[in-house]
């Protein structure tokens, strides 16, 4: 399947900006399952500098900068994008993998291999899955048992996010943190997939943050409407012998061609899709929309 993407952000500002400087990470990875075949980047104002570089997580970032007054901002990126989840290796199909128990995956852990030390960066806290709690520890382990695959525990806890926590955008925001999240069990994409984040990494085990979209079907009889599809966000865990497996706890499902893979990070605060500073005074707006269509 291949999908054309169009993913539009705009600010508009009360008492307009002198000058500022942005990061924007919109650019969809060349990943095993799925392959860029065009993209484009329009920002107006023109920046006077603008640059790409991959960061810290193999992540394709564009810096740049606009040192003129403006009133609005207005970031568009433009991605087709090949789908080819049969590509992907499968753990349906690696009975051994699927076997791996948390014992033995801490036991992995252990080893001193470059591999396992790029790995358990993601064990670690992070900026927006921090202060991890006994009522998270608690919930992580109604799932994860030490002599259980990290495979099954991972695919429950997924499940029961889904069915635990409520979708609702109006409750939560990116700041809010993940005790609060828990107690309320309600949020949205990036909530769900940062709570189980949180679950796994409370165990001991790697677990990274993914960000995309996601391609939303209408109802039968309807027509697509125009900019219904959203960012999207989930989780990976790092299976010993195997490597990284998503899940999707807000659709409860593992991911398949309907997903595309933009960024990998240790919580949504390593790779929102824009992010910056401004020299302004005033109250700002933000205007986010997404479309998504299959073309072939």
């Amino acid at each position: 399947m291949i999908y054309q993407v169009l993913h539009t952000t705009t600010y508009n500002y009360e008492h307009g900006v002198s000058f500022c400087h942005n990061i924007a990470t919109l650019k969809p990875k060349d990943v095993v399952g799925q392959k860029l075949l065009d993209y484009h980047l329009d920002i107006n104002p023109i920046p006077e500098e603008i640059s790409e570089k991959i960061d810290f997580f193999g992540n394709i970032i564009t810096r740049f900068s606009i040192q003129k007054q403006h009133s609005k901002l207005k970031v568009t990126a433009k991605s087709k994008i090949l789908k080819e989840a049969h590509n992907i290796p499968s753990i349906y199909n690696n009975p051994d993998a699927q076997k791996i128990t948390l014992q033995q995956a801490l036991l992995h852990l252990k080893s001193n291999s470059s591999e396992v030390r790029h790995i358990k960066q993601f064990c670690l806290e992070s900026v927006l899955v921090a202060n991890i709690t006994s009522n998270i520890k608690d919930y992580a382990e109604v799932s994860f048992k030490p002599n259980r695959s990290i495979f099954e525990a991972a695919f429950e806890l997924m499940q029961r996010i889904y069915t635990d926590f409520e979708f609702n955008p109006e409750v939560t925001n990116v700041a809010t943190p993940i005790h609060e999240v828990m107690i309320i069990k309600k949020g949205v994409c990036q909530d769900f997939a940062q709570i189980a984040i949180a679950c796994v990494r409370s165990i001991g085990l790697p677990a990274r943050y993914v960000s995309g979209y996601i391609e939303t079907i209408p109802p039968p009889g309807k027509e697509k409407l125009i900019g219904t599809d959203a960012s999207h966000a989930w989780f990976s865990i790092f299976i010993p012998y195997f490597g990284w497996v998503d899940f999707d706890p807000t659709n409860n499902q593992i991911p398949s061609n309907q997903h595309i893979i933009i960024s990998h990070g240790r919580d949504y605060y390593d790779v929102p899709p824009l992010k910056g500073v401004i020299y302004s005074t005033g109250k700002n707006k933000m205007k986010v929309s997404v479309d998504i269509r299959p073309i072939e």
